[in-house]
């Protein structure tokens, strides 16, 4: 798919009214997109009227949406908004009853129960809740508004760069509902990936990142139901499956404090490098028919406005993908290794969970349209066999104090060789427990290359 910048996702062609308000209904109401946006840049074919009759109608959409109090880059009252009305739209929310409460509060003691032998790190689950999808838009909207702020605020920037300054001083005051017109369209993309989203995560780290509450282990017993058709397995045996990966991730983003940090400011790397290229708006704005409110949904829709990665977006990119692998791997491990024969079905939910999220799973394509980002862990089956490896030839113990430190964690080249790496921690394992040994083994090694050079020099003479 074209991964457009945050708030630029095409328009379904077959539902040309989709989207055009805060009641998801008629195209008699403005639409979030500028339609009516003049040429930028101090071009020729300027017309201050133009400015006019897309400020009116701003004005218009605003005063229809009836969310334009928020402030800031993103409007998310309206994203909420708009989620939670297509999830009852779609009957995506039904409410879970006290039979599946209790159910997932045993799953997850169950399954503290059985990883407990399998992994060093201690339990990190402080409360267990069962959501709905409207559930999990309420209590993950402080973790999305993390990640979308950062490129929503560098797209409603490059908007109003791109305007002449004729445009600017006839404008004034104005400008401020040009910003709050960005932040009900970015609300309205968010809230509409929400919802697709809501309806179909499992657990509050299916996407893999920690988007719950610290220390909060929550399932989604409807979305589960839905997980399971098919695949000829009672919805217990799932429900246990799925609440040890909460339990072995929440392990993990409490007891690695540093983890769930690094994956969300990575995410923000990767956002805040997005480019945006001025002169393509300028094209664009250029080419908008200011009497044909579609014109700009056609434009923003081929391609034009497609972020190039920089190099250092692709060093980012690299970099979460790799820990994604890691923190998805090792969850394979530790859940497989609890799980072991008590559930006969283990292995095929194994295998369909990580075709899921090795092939995107729900995330990909909500990512792709927010920030042009995929959070796809490609590589976690090659993780999961450099921690089996470090599991057998070092212990568990061993395996998990590879997690006490950023630097320590292997990288996308140990994914190649896990052999290499398994090599190393045996010997540098050691080094955390004896430093001083650590600082002899470097001056050793650097008194072995010296040699070596010396060596090679005299050869060469």
């Amino acid at each position: 798919m074209t991964n457009l910048p945050f708030g630029f996702g095409p328009q379904d062609p077959d539902d040309p009214d989709k989207g055009n308000s805060s009641e998801g209904g008629s195209g008699d109401k403005p639409g979030y997109g500028f339609g009516g946006m003049p040429g930028p840049g101090g071009m020729p074919n300027f017309d201050l009227g133009s400015l006019g009759q897309m400020l009116t109608q701003l004005g218009q959409a605003l005063s229809h949406s009836g969310a334009g109090g928020e402030t800031g880059p993103v409007n998310y009252d309206l994203a909420k908004q708009l989620a939670v009305q297509q999830l009852h739209s779609g009957n995506r929310t039904e409410r879970p009853s006290q039979e599946q409460v209790r159910a997932v509060e045993d799953a997850v003691r169950l399954a503290e129960l059985w990883l407990d032998p399998t992994t060093s790190l201690p339990a990190g689950v402080r409360s267990v809740q069962t959501w709905s999808s409207v559930d999990w838009v309420e209590k993950t909207l402080p973790t999305w508004r993390r990640l979308c702020d950062p490129v929503a605020q560098r797209m409603s920037n490059a908007w109003l760069e791109a305007l002449p300054e004729e445009a600017k001083q006839a404008a004034g005051p104005l400008l401020s509902m040009l910003g709050q017109m960005g932040g009900m369209t970015f609300g309205s993309q968010l809230g509409n990936s929400m919802a697709q989203l809501g309806g179909e995560v499992l657990t509050s780290t299916d996407v893999g990142l920690p988007l719950a509450p610290t220390g909060t282990a929550a399932l989604l017993p409807a979305n589960i139901e839905r997980f399971v058709e098919g695949l000829d397995r009672p919805i217990s045996e799932a429900t246990v499956f799925l609440a040890a990966r909460e339990a072995a991730h929440h392990r993990l983003f409490t007891h690695v404090p540093w983890l769930g940090q690094r994956l969300l400011a990575t995410v923000e790397e990767y956002a805040r490098g997005i480019h945006v290229d001025t002169s393509a708006l300028e094209e664009l704005a250029g080419k908008v028919d200011p009497t044909n409110p579609e014109s700009m949904q056609e434009l923003m829709g081929s391609g034009m406005l497609e972020p190039k990665n920089t190099p250092e977006q692709q060093a980012a990119l690299s970099r979460l993908e790799t820990l994604l692998a890691l923190v998805e791997g090792w969850v394979d491990v530790v859940v497989a290794d609890a799980i072991g024969e008590r559930l006969p079905g283990a292995n095929a939910l194994g295998e369909t969970v990580r075709r899921r999220r090795a092939t995107g799973g729900p995330a990909e394509q909500t990512f792709a349209t927010l920030i042009g980002l995929e959070l796809r862990p490609r590589r976690m089956r090659d993780a999961a066999n450099l921690w089996r490896l470090l599991t057998e030839r070092h212990g568990l113990e061993s395996r998990d104090r590879v997690w006490d430190h950023p630097d320590l964690l292997p990288g996308s080249a140990d994914l190649d060789e896990p052999l290499d790496f398994a090599d190393r921690w045996e010997s540098g394992s050691a080094d955390l427990d004896d430093p001083i040994a650590a600082i002899r083994r470097a001056e050793a090694d650097e008194r072995a290359r010296g040699e070596e050079d010396d060596q090679r020099r005299d050869d060469e003479s």
